[in-house]
This record gives C-alpha cells, structure tokens and sequence, in this order.
C-alpha cells in the first residue's frame, strides 16, 4: 500500500506491483486465492484485520490497488466508518468503474488513492484519488508510472523515486521479474525511505506483482518475512 508501478506492455497488456507497508503487528494477511461474491470471481490476498484487500482483479476485466493517504501527508482519526480495503472490493465488483467511482459512499472513509487498471474496452489506466471532501478521478496516460503513498512520503522522496524508477527502466528489461526485483532492490541503502522499506515498527511486508499478457493474468505474492511465494494464474 505504499509504493506502486505500473509498465505498459503493449496492445492490452501491462505489469503492476505493489508493495505493502503496514506496521508488523498487524495481522497477517492470507496469501492470494480466488473467492465468488455476488457471483463474481474475485482474486485478491485477505487482509487479516478487516477482511477487505489492498490489490485484486475480477473477472469484471479490472485490477485495483489500494494506496493509504490522497495527495498530501494527512492525520490519522481513531475510527473510520469503512475500512478502504473493503471499497476496493466493492469497485472490483462494479459493472462499470466510472459509474461506480461516482458512486461509492466514502463519506467517513480516510483518504486512498486508487490505481485502477480496466480493460473492458480499451486498456485504460485511472488514478483515483479520494481526499477526505472530494473524490478527484483522472485517466492515465499509458506509460510507466510509479506511486508513493503520500502516509510515508514527502514531495522530495517522491521525486527521488519516481528518478531511481527512470534509472531502473533505462538499466533493465520491462520483464515481471525486473519489476519485483525493482520492489526489492532500489533505493540508495537507506532502509528509511528505500522501496523495500523498514522503519523498526513497520515496514514492506508483501510484495504483489500482477502480469496481463497473451490472454492470462500472472500474480506473484511474497510473503517478505517468510519468503514464501504464492502464484495464481488466472486465464
């Protein structure tokens, strides 16, 4: 939930990874499976806290990933009246994303941002940003993209990012692999704002790569402190 890419592959064909940076002591999440809600086919990892996920598709032909915080550093309350885990898995399910964005209920739901991948058409990519007043939704030009969640990061560690992804592109093939090793490698030795991140209390705790290509979907979980890898290949 803190750090995401995301790499056009051509035609409808893309890669998007996310890092998930959440305090240790949280409950730990399960690994990816498929699960029917509504009648709809969903694969996502659970988050072990409140049930809802942070990264899923469904075969509404649509991926959603979940970033905590809009555009800007904000407090956090006590309570909030819905976990923004679970509006991901209401707009997986949405029959239409952008009517479903216009409609969700957040009133009383922190501040997200969404990467939204929908393919129902033409492959398009959506940043949606919900700021605690406003929803602000835009259409993303398709090229390669990094997000940092703004919880985490200032302006300046964005920027060094978004500069340490450019170097990264120029230096490595635009593979799934490339890009889980991006998760795990970039950065310049400081644990404090690397991608694959440790702040003592809290830290990346999985890494989930998700490929479209040649008809299937590949995604790739890991569980960072056990090592264990899940994969599920949807066709």
């Amino acid at each position: 939930m803190c750090t995401v890419t995301y790499i056009p592959l051509g035609d409808s064909n893309f890669i998007l990874t996310s890092s998930r940076d959440i305090p240790f002591s949280r409950k730990k999440a399960e690994h990816p499976a498929m699960k029917i809600e509504n009648g709809i086919e969903l694969w996502y990892p659970k988050d072990g806290k409140a049930g809802g996920t942070w990264i899923g598709t469904s075969n509404k032909n649509r991926l959603i990933c979940l970033l905590n915080g809009g555009f800007e550093y904000h407090t956090s309350r006590e309570s909030y009246t819905k976990s923004r885990g679970l509006i991901v898995k209401e707009l997986l399910k949405a029959d239409d994303i952008r009517k479903g964005l216009e409609t969700v209920d957040l009133v009383g739901v922190e501040q997200f941002t969404l990467t939204i991948v929908d393919w129902n058409r033409t492959l398009e990519l959506l940043e949606f940003v919900w700021d605690g007043a406003h929803k602000h939704t835009q259409l993303m030009t398709q090229e390669a993209h990094i997000w940092s969640s703004s919880t985490l990061y200032d302006a300046s560690v964005k920027q060094l990012r978004k500069d340490w992804f450019a170097t990264w592109l120029k230096d490595n093939e635009k593979t799934q692999q490339d890009m889980l090793a991006f998760h795990h490698d970039a950065g310049i030795g400081d644990a404090y704002i690397d991608v694959l991140m440790n702040r003592g209390m809290g830290g990346t705790v999985s890494i989930t790569s998700i490929e479209k290509k040649e008809g299937r979907i590949h995604m790739v979980y890991e569980d960072i402190a056990t090592k264990e890898i899940s994969e599920v290949i949807i066709s």
